[in-house]
């Protein structure tokens, strides 16, 4: 379902039959869909949650506007503090849900507040405190979505601005694996260590399960070298998780979501 705008949304949810799972989905990053398929509905915001607009210093963007596209944009009005989210691959709502971050910041420390809509189509309005920010995680229920976000950002230099996004970029590029197929950092950071370090450790680099392989470049990246499935992906994480504990003690956590059900042959 692609609702055209927040009111549009709104109303879907109040008429929906409680029976009826729903699920959103942003740009697929970080994201895991199983090969069974998502049961219920799939909700996608589009064109009518994407537009962003300037306050002072403050940046007001809708849910599905693109992170990087947001970055630029507070570029463009010479809003400092925002580059960060260059760095963030997928949407707004996303990086929300997430508490996302990269190169030192994370959305608890540019957010103001988020508008959301609750199981039923009411619009909540949650300032930075009640989002209840975390590490990968925030405290709004599973079942709201978020529409749009406040950024508080600080005046700066549109020409420093825009060379601290040539630097994030070139640091991912020399990092991460690009122009591959693959769901972003798969696994949390344990406190007081580094997840790559312990697939390291692990001797995990390069461990393939059929197509599917851990990055050469940055082993806490799974890649789909071609024809993999969810389950190959998913089980290759599982792999992974296995020989981390096994060596180090440590259970590394999912940072991709994994959402619908396995794909059951001869369904």
């Amino acid at each position: 379902y692609r609702p055209a705008d927040a009111d549009d949304l709104a109303a879907f949810l109040a008429c929906r039959p409680v029976d009826v799972p729903i699920t959103l989905v942003g740009v697929g990053s970080n994201l895991l869909v199983r090969d069974g398929g998502v049961p219920g509905v799939t909700i996608r915001l589009g064109r009518g949650f994407v537009g962003s607009a300037i306050e002072g210093t403050r940046m007001r963007a809708g849910s599905a506007a693109l992170d990087a596209n947001v970055a630029l944009a507070a570029c463009e009005a010479s809003i400092a503090g925002l580059e960060f989210l260059s760095g963030v691959p997928g949407t707004i709502g996303g990086a929300l849900r997430m508490n996302a971050g990269a190169f030192g910041r994370e959305m608890k420390d540019v957010t103001v507040s988020a508008a959301a809509l609750d199981e039923k189509g009411a619009r909540h309005d949650i300032d930075n405190a009640a989002l209840g920010f975390g590490y990968r995680h925030c405290l709004v229920p599973e079942g709201w979505v978020f529409v749009s976000v406040l950024l508080q950002g600080e005046p700066g230099e549109r020409a420093r601005i825009a060379q601290r996004l040539a630097e994030i970029r070139t640091q991912r590029e020399a990092s991460q694996p690009n122009r591959v197929a693959t769901g972003g950092s798969t696994f949390k950071n344990p406190p007081g260590a580094k997840a790559w370090e312990l697939i390291e450790h692990a001797g995990c680099r390069g461990l393939k399960r059929g197509p599917a392989m851990v990055s050469e470049k940055h082993c806490n990246f799974l890649i789909n070298t071609g024809g993999a499935t969810a389950a190959d992906i998913e089980g290759l994480g599982e792999d992974v998780r296995g020989r981390v504990k096994e060596a180090t003690g440590v259970r590394l956590e999912w940072e991709i979501r994994r959402i619908g059900v396995p794909d059951v042959k001869g369904a």
